[in-house]
């Protein structure tokens, strides 16, 4: 499975809710930038998932109109939240994106990559905005392992 961790892109500030936070003129180009350079290396299959904040759900429109909005992806939501939802290690698709959050994203991040110390809880990643992290599942010697393939900013694309 490839999981791929992508942060919405650069939101205003101030809006009537958190969730109703609509990205910034940058952060619509940071969206579609980064969409570009997935689009043209995610397989026709993938599964998107977004959280239901106004800014992940434009930031994934920048790839896709085929996108699933998961209340359960929300500001806040939990590690075992965000691999549940996308099926992890096995996956509810060979690759699946969630459109989501910081701390979150980043504390996924750290949970699969950071696992060398059993027992223990890894700091979380700092996900720059628009940010993608790819991570893939294999087993090796009958052990789960994740896997960095990509990281990637809006300013390196």
């Amino acid at each position: 499975m490839h999981l791929i961790l992508w942060r919405h892109a650069e939101a205003e500030d101030i809006a009537s809710s958190d969730l109703a936070r609509q990205l910034t003129t940058r952060g619509r180009k940071q969206a579609q930038s980064v969409a570009r350079w997935l689009r043209a290396r995610l397989p026709d299959d993938a599964l998107i998932l977004a959280s239901p904040a106004a800014r992940t759900i434009q930031t994934a429109e920048a790839l896709t109109d085929q996108y699933r909005v998961v209340r359960e992806l929300a500001p806040d939501a939990s590690v075992d939240a965000v691999l549940a939802a996308a099926g992890w290690p096995g996956g509810i698709a060979p690759a699946v994106v969630v459109v989501g959050h910081q701390p979150t994203l980043g504390e996924v991040a750290a949970h699969l990559l950071d696992a060398a110390a059993e027992g223990a809880h890894p700091r979380g990643w700092a996900v720059k905005k628009a940010g993608v992290l790819w991570i893939a599942s294999r087993e090796r010697l009958g052990d789960e392992q994740a896997v960095l393939h990509a990281a990637i900013t809006p300013d390196l694309v």
